[in-house]
């Protein structure tokens, strides 16, 4: 596994290097704009813009890196990322700071897409499972230290920008040296929204409550902390115990959905987070130990909700052909952005109404239907795979071009596709998402030898 990693190892420093800012930076937007009074929906519909750019950089990146090349294209996102970065200290008002998270959010799906085709193309078909497998790993490490910085400095001063910055410059240095050759941008299909709907309707909604429940975490993770009393180290802790909770749990929860019926498996981890989000709302108000509560409320949410768009794209792969996967994932890709961006917007005036309460009680809301829709779906029949089952493997939501390194047996029949990236192309972990990855971030799904009979579910 070294000498396959050796290689790549540029590819990998700078995607950690970039997450440490990004990840900081999304945390400490959120504080210092609570220190400045914006309101709780204000601060929601900052969180939006942010997963819009997210949305919108599906659409906008690929062109730029076919016309630039992957490194000039590469360089050209980091600067206007820690441009940005710099920005929202020098000037603070909440409408520029809206524009700034848009062109952040098209910038990072730059900075994915380039990352991950060169992985795709640097990465035999028969590695490609565990050097994405690495590659999430480092992406989630590189999420959690970020929380950390928080114990640098304050938010309200200018420490904290200017470290994110420094990062996303820092992860500029190993990428821009590589002599690994550039890869060919893979082709997105067209969109089909309907053939997700009728292949698989627990993925459909799967993606749409993930994307609707961990853009609000993201976004406005901090502020809930910030509003139960935590100073920064406490915040950052929250933020990381969720995040932890999320890697930690992903093996059970991966074997359970690989061992039997996946809507079952939805359902429950859907469950889940939205029981630990109501019990979180209730017990907020009514317990003097509400930073132990917390904390232990998001360690459970993040390791139930981090699985859930994983667990999507598996269920979706399992009901549709060869030919159609990476058509399908651009479907689930799209379904968790358009739910990412539009999360924090409901989550932010929740707060606003509810107080600490809020933010908990959106993930109830989010998280509820479609833990009742999927076990609804499971008792219908049983799960019938198409072609070959999936196999279940974290993934945060990131990039189209993700798809590429999910389904690669898939790979070479989309290449002949009309390029739907200049048409109708769609956004994770997951990307992540997230699909940030919110971030969101949100999972990887690799395709298996010996298909997968799912059991009959009970009546």
């Amino acid at each position: 596994m070294l000498p396959t990693l050796l290689p790549i190892g540029s590819l990998l420093a700078g995607i950690a290097l970039l997450l440490l800012g990004s990840g900081l930076l999304n945390t400490i937007v959120a504080l210092r704009g609570g220190l400045e009074g914006f309101s709780d929906t204000t601060l929601g519909l900052i969180g939006s813009t942010y997963f819009l750019g997210f949305f919108l950089g599906a659409f906008v990146a690929p062109r730029l890196i076919r016309r630039m090349g992957h490194i000039r294209a590469f360089a050209f996102f980091g600067a206007a990322v820690a441009a940005c970065m710099l920005l929202h200290v020098l000037v603070v008002h909440a409408a520029f700071w809206m524009v700034l998270r848009v062109i952040t959010g098209v910038a990072l799906v730059g900075f994915y897409t380039v990352i991950e085709s060169w992985l795709n193309e640097q990465t035999t078909s028969e590695r490609r499972g565990q050097v994405f497998a690495v590659y999430m790993v480092v992406n989630l490490l590189a999420l959690a230290g970020a929380q950390q910085l928080l114990r640098l400095d304050g938010p309200g001063n200018f420490t904290l920008f200017a470290v994110a910055a420094i990062f996303a410059c820092l992860s500029l240095l190993p990428v821009t040296m590589t002599r690994l050759p550039q890869p060919q941008l893979g082709h997105t299909p067209k969109l089909d929204l309907r053939m997700v709907w009728r292949a698989a309707p627990a993925a459909f909604v799967g993606a749409l409550s993930s994307g609707i429940g961990m853009g609000a975490f993201w976004s406005l993770g901090p502020i809930y902390g910030q509003r139960i009393g935590l100073d920064p180290t406490g915040i950052a802790m929250l933020m990381s115990s969720a995040i932890l909770g999320g890697a930690l749990l992903q093996w059970p929860i991966g074997r359970l959905s690989d061992s039997g019926d996946r809507r079952r498996a939805l359902g429950l981890v859907a469950a889940a987070a939205a029981i630990t989000g109501a019990v979180m709302a209730a017990l907020g108000d009514v317990t003097g130990s509400i930073e132990a509560v917390a904390l232990a409320g998001f360690f459970i949410f993040g390791g139930a909700a981090f699985t859930i768009y994983p667990v999507t794209v598996a269920h979706l792969i399992d009901h549709v052909h060869q030919q159609d996967i990476l058509a399908g994932n651009t479907g689930i890709l799209f379904l968790h952005g358009v739910g990412a961006a539009i999360g924090p917007m409901i989550a932010g005036a929740l707060l606003g109404f509810a107080g600490p309460a809020g933010l908990p009680l959106h993930f109830a809301i989010a998280f509820a239907p479609l833990a009742v829709f999927a076990l609804l779906q499971a008792r219908r029949g049983s799960d019938e795979i198409v072609d070959e089952a999936a196999h279940f493997s974290p993934m945060l939501r990131t990039s189209p071009t993700a798809l590429d390194m999910v389904a690669p047996d898939a790979e070479a029949s989309t290449k002949a596709q009309p390029d739907a990236g200049d048409q109708a192309a769609s956004e994770p972990l997951g990307a992540s998402a997230d699909g940030t990855t919110d971030t969101a971030a949100e999972p990887l799904v690799e395709t298996v030898d010996a298909p997968r009979t799912a059991p009959a579910p009970n009546s």
